[in-house]
C-alpha cells in the first residue's frame, strides 16, 4: 500500500489556522491560555498533519455555516461575551506592560498596588472589536496606546488624585477597535491616545 505523502504548509495556512483559534477564543470555545498554547503549535507546524491537533476539537466551519476561507479577514466579535471571567494582569510593586504582538483577551483586569500600566494595542492581536479594560491601580499611571482610528469610552474610570485624559474619539466606529475602560485609580493619571513617532522612536 502506498504511503500517503506529507505536504508542507505555507505561511497563509498557518495564519488561517491561527485565525480559527482567535475566533474560537472570541466565541468562548477555548480559553486565553489554550489560545496561547495552540498558537505555539500552529506557528511551529511544518506539515498539514501538524495543524490537526490544535484544531481537532473545533468545529470545521464557522457557526454561520459558511466555511472560513484562507486569507479571509478575522471575524470580529461585536462585544465581549456576557459575564466573562477576566484575564488578570497583576503586579504588586512594579509596572504592568504589554507591547508588540500580544494576544488581547476580550475582558481583562490590570491590578497594581504601586506601579504604572502600559498597554500598547497598536500592534496587538485583537480578535474582537470591543475590548473591556478594568483598572485597579493604587499609585501609578495607566497609559493605553491605540491603533489609528480606534476609539475609547473612559466614562467608567474613577480617579482619586489624578486625571483621566482621552485623546481619541469616544464613540465606536464600524470595523475599528473600541475600548471600554472602567475601574479605579487611587493616585495617578489615565491617558488614552495614539502612539507618537519621532524618527525611529515610537512611544
Amino acid at each position: 500500500m502506498e504511503e500517503s505523502r506529507r505536504y508542507r504548509i505555507s505561511d497563509a495556512d498557518r495564519e488561517h489556522a491561527a485565525q480559527r483559534l482567535h475566533t474560537a477564543m472570541a466565541e468562548g470555545r477555548i480559553t486565553f491560555a489554550e489560545l496561547d498554547e495552540r498558537l505555539g503549535q500552529v506557528y511551529a507546524a511544518l506539515y498539514a498533519d501538524d495543524l490537526e491537533p490544535p484544531l481537532a476539537d473545533l468545529p470545521p466551519e464557522h457557526p454561520t455555516g459558511l466555511a472560513a476561507q484562507p486569507g479571509a479577514p478575522a471575524v470580529w466579535q461585536p462585544a465581549p461575551p456576557e459575564d466573562p471571567a477576566p484575564v488578570v494582569l497583576k503586579s504588586t510593586v512594579g509596572d504592568v506592560k504589554r507591547t508588540g504582538g500580544w494576544q488581547v483577551p476580550p475582558v481583562f483586569e490590570v491590578q497594581s498596588t504601586m506601579g504604572d500600566a502600559v498597554l500598547d494595542f497598536s500592534r496587538a492581536v485583537v480578535p474582537q472589536q470591543v475590548v473591556e479594560v478594568r483598572l485597579k491601580l493604587g499609585a501609578g499611571t495607566a497609559r493605553l496606546l491605540l491603533p489609528d482610528g480606534a476609539t475609547a469610552d473612559v466614562d467608567g474610570v474613577v480617579v482619586g488624585l489624578g486625571s483621566v485624559k482621552s485623546k481619541v474619539p469616544g464613540g465606536p466606529q464600524p470595523g475599528r477597535l473600541h475600548l471600554v475602560v472602567r475601574g479605579k485609580v487611587s493616585m495617578g493619571d489615565v491617558v488614552v491616545r495614539y502612539p507618537y513617532e519621532v524618527g525611529r522612536f515610537r512611544f
